[in-house]
């Protein structure tokens, strides 16, 4: 299926984000991918993890899954990386640009254990090796009310499954994020119990549409975007998909969420986008689409798992207004 590419992205000139000599040692590695000198698999391990040791947001190579990107024009790269839900970083949307360059992505490892026959503990270099990174253009829908469209790098989830096998107790997978004070000012406050945890139900975190996500918009991640790692659910609200995480277990029993525990009638551990389904203080019938959509222009109708039908199956004879 052809899909078309908008042009025009909010996105600054390369040479303006990255020091001279890494945006010239970007454009050798493209000249060789045009001029075929290094093998494809090759290539692209070398410059990925080139850009993981070089930091400052550079880029990554990827292939565009058209089966998995949306149509709907981009959001700008300046919206998607200024107005976040990271509470690490503050619970206003701009705190988490501001506040989150103290995070320091680089050691960063992360820990795979619980009911697998094989618990292992990857660094970056090893997660970029592990699947080749694909381009998945996903519509994002907040809880909040509020949506983007943003360009996400990574691969799906279930090739981490596939390498840990799990035993036949793992019944859930739950996510936990970094939680440190000193990187973190946001950690310090009451408004959850740190560390950040979601969870996921093991066939949820099979599905194909559940990304492993080490970028955006080709580059790696921002900070304030949950770098380096994080997961990406589009059928779920935003908060489902957890950022910064550093450790991943496959368990028995459903997890204890950080938002399901803070608010239980509010945030239900599934989370689906159900536009029949109204948060206790606001609807869930419409949505806003930052940089899109004035305040007071029509607000667009929000879609059954945000359009993201193919996962029906997975709820199949669930009650979801009770399940929400």
């Amino acid at each position: 299926m052809l899909i078309k590419r908008p042009n025009g992205l909010d996105l600054p000139f390369s040479s303006e984000i990255t020091p001279r000599e890494v945006f010239e040692s970007r454009r050798s590695f493209m000249r060789q991918i045009a001029a075929g000198t290094l093998a494809g698999g090759a290539l692209l391990e070398m410059a990925n993890r080139q850009a993981f040791a070089q930091g400052i947001n550079p880029k990554l190579v990827s292939k565009l899954n058209p089966a998995y990107s949306a149509m709907d024009k981009q959001s700008a790269y300046k919206d998607a990386t200024t107005y976040n839900n990271f509470y690490e970083f503050g619970t206003d949307k701009s705190e988490p640009a501001q506040n989150a360059h103290t995070l320091k992505t680089r050691p960063w490892t992360v820990t795979i254990e619980g009911e697998v026959k094989k618990p292992m503990t990857l660094d970056l270099d090893a997660l970029l090796k592990l699947a080749p990174l694909e381009e998945r253009v996903y519509r994002l829908r907040c809880v909040e009310g509020w949506s983007m469209v943003i360009p996400w790098v990574g691969y799906s989830f279930s090739e981490i499954i596939k390498r840990v096998e799990p035993t036949g107790n793992a019944k859930f997978v739950e996510f936990i994020s970094l939680a440190d004070k000193k990187q973190m000012p946001g950690v310090g406050s009451r408004v959850l119990n740190w560390p950040y945890v979601e969870g996921l139900r093991i066939d949820e975190a099979n599905h194909p549409l559940a990304l492993l996500t080490l970028g955006m918009y080709g580059e790696t991640l921002p900070n304030q975007n949950g770098a380096p790692v994080r997961m990406v659910l589009p059928w779920k609200y935003g908060f489902k998909s957890a950022k910064s995480i550093v450790k991943i277990r496959f368990v028995k029993e459903q997890p204890r969420t950080a938002w399901n525990l803070a608010a239980p009638s509010e945030y239900g551990f599934y989370s689906n986008v159900n536009p029949e389904v109204d948060h206790p203080r606001w609807s869930q019938a419409s949505e806003r689409r930052i940089g899109e959509d004035g305040f007071l222009a029509k607000k667009r109708k929000t879609l059954m798992f945000n359009g993201y039908n193919d996962v029906a199956s997975l709820y199949s004879g669930m009650d979801l207004k009770k399940f929400f």
